[in-house]
């Protein structure tokens, strides 16, 4: 009976069973919920994610759809301990089950913040947290911009701080601060603020506050994400994060340039107190005021006690009176000594000048005009005398050079009349040799036009028969009775006129032995009966 028991199961196909496999396991396990670590996470290209779900003893191969990730909010990394919620499914083309994930999350608050502390560890090694790229806050920015959800009591207390402290021109971006997409809003928002001109219709902002209220590390978990936080790293604008309640804590407060503890006080950092201001500009122009006043009163003492030390107009004039005094007594002696002086100056210098000066110096200048007259002369016929002997010897030269270019020309004219004489010959001699070759092959072709001419055969005792128009007839039936022909003998011609026709002899035609024919001129008289035409000659 065991024997048998095989035979009477049912037989299935590979398929069939796989698929009765995968309806039982898909049956009992629905729905189910699994906490495990994560790990081997791959997102493909088409939107789907493979990851494993592992824990110390097993391994659970699980598969996100692209329609199923948007849903997911917690980012995918190797190493983070999750809950995932799902059904479990068979793959038969690899013989394996894996579960099929609809929604993941955290599994509790340690693994948030064990993935929160290795997150900010990276970003610190990459520097993004460095106090050195800090930048300072401005004193009063003409716009501020703020990046927050606009429904929610955050922006209602940032601008109520605002207007009491000192209003200024505010640019909200509205962005969604929790939930699916958060992240990506606030990061898109701190590129776009930047990215604003500095002057236009909506100008940069002096200023940006990142700011939400107080909620769980859940809620603020969007502002711990790496996309945030190196978009407020790598900020132009100076940025401050308010960002929870003063325990609130998230990666963004140490990338941002200064944090807020609450969005409030993010106002508050942001301008200062405009009627403090005007007390500290009143108090300071009040104190300016006086030392101005008090400075005048110590100008004004120094200059009355430096007006009281100053000497008297006549005590300041006496040394300059005397000195005039002196001055005009010396100045009619001075004035009679510089004429004199000049006066003898102009006699030395007109006894200089008299007529015996010019006379010599015109006669030494008309002895070296003549003197320069003559080397002008002597110079002339130095200079016709080289030109003259440098043309006797260029004359000289050129009749040397054309005896010499005639007596080359000479012997080179003789050398031709040589090799055209020499030329001459061997044309000659070709001539005749080419004009005796000419005349042997003639006589040679002369000799072949002679063996092969039928006047060789006519010389031998055959006469050529033509008919009318002077064509040769080649057989008896070419010729009917009284046909006129003119036969050709090797010394002339004779007229004749057809008479009748006669059989050839079959001895003759043959080429066999019959009685030998000693008459010459009857070749014709075993065919035709030939008489002499009359009326040709």
């Amino acid at each position: 009976m065991t024997d048998l028991a095989p035979i009477n199961v049912v037989e299935m196909s590979v398929s069939e069973l796989s698929v009765a496999l995968k309806r039982s396991v898909e049956d009992a396990f629905g729905y189910v919920r699994v906490r495990g670590e994560l790990g081997n996470v791959k997102y493909h290209s088409n939107g789907h994610v493979y990851l494993d779900l592992k824990d110390e003893r097993a391994c659970l191969a699980g598969v996100i759809w692209k329609s199923a990730t948007p849903r997911i909010k917690v980012k995918l990394e190797t190493g983070l301990e999750v809950v995932v919620t799902g059904r479990i499914t068979t793959y038969p083309a690899q013989s394996k089950y894996q579960i099929v994930i609809e929604s993941v999350e955290p599994a509790g608050l340690g693994a948030l913040m064990a993935l929160l502390e290795e997150r900010k560890r990276r970003l610190a090694e990459e520097g993004l947290f460095d106090a050195a790229k800090k930048q300072p806050l401005p004193f009063l920015p003409e716009v501020i911009g703020v990046i927050t959800s606009p429904s929610g009591a955050v922006i209602r207390d940032i601008l109520h701080r605002l207007s009491d402290r000192f209003p200024r021109r505010v640019m909200v971006w509205p962005v969604r601060v929790q939930g699916e997409g958060s992240a990506e809003q606030v990061a898109a928002a701190i590129s776009g603020l930047n990215g604003l001109p500095k002057l236009g219709v909506m100008p940069r902002p002096d200023l940006l506050i990142v700011a939400r209220g107080g909620g769980s590390l859940e809620d603020l978990w969007s502002f711990n994400e790496e996309i945030v936080v190196r978009a407020a790293a790598a900020s132009l604008i100076p940025l401050i994060s308010a960002v929870g309640h003063e325990t609130d804590v998230t990666l963004i407060d140490f990338a941002a340039d200064q944090r807020a503890p609450t969005p409030t006080a993010a106002a508050e950092m942001a301008v200062p107190v405009r009627a403090d201001l005007i007390l500290i500009v009143q108090n300071l122009g009040r104190r300016g005021f006086g030392a101005l006043r008090r400075a005048l009163e110590a100008w004004r003492t120094q200059m009355r006690a430096c007006i009281r030390g100053w000497p008297t107009a006549e005590g300041l004039l006496a040394v300059p009176r005397q000195r005039v005094d002196v001055a005009s007594e010396r100045l009619p002696r001075a004035l009679r000594a510089n004429a004199q002086l000049h006066l003898t100056q102009f006699c030395r210098t007109g006894a200089r000048l008299g007529p015996q000066i010019l006379q010599v110096r015109v006669v030494r200048d008309r002895e070296r005009v003549a003197a320069a007259g003559e080397r002008a002369l002597r110079a002339a016929r130095v200079v016709r005398e080289r030109q003259r002997h440098r043309l006797e010897a260029a004359i000289a030269r050129f009749q040397a050079g054309r005896r010499a270019n005639v007596e080359a020309y000479g012997n080179r004219i003789r050398r031709d009349f040589e090799r055209v004489a020499a030329l001459g010959d061997r044309s000659q001699r070709a001539a005749a040799g080419l004009i005796g070759r000419h005349r042997a092959a003639l006589e040679r072709t002369a000799g072949l036009l002679t063996a092969y001419s039928y006047r060789g055969v006519l010389e031998r005792g055959f006469a050529l028969v033509r008919g009318r128009g002077g064509i040769p007839l080649r057989s008896a039936a070419a010729v009917s009775p009284g046909a006129r022909l003119d036969i050709e003998f090797s010394d002339g011609r004779v007229a004749a006129v057809a008479d009748a026709t006669r059989p050839v002899d079959p001895e003759v035609s043959r080429g066999g032995r019959g009685p030998a024919r000693t008459e010459q001129g009857n070749l014709f008289a075993d065919t035709w009966g030939v008489r002499r035409d009359p009326e040709r000659p």
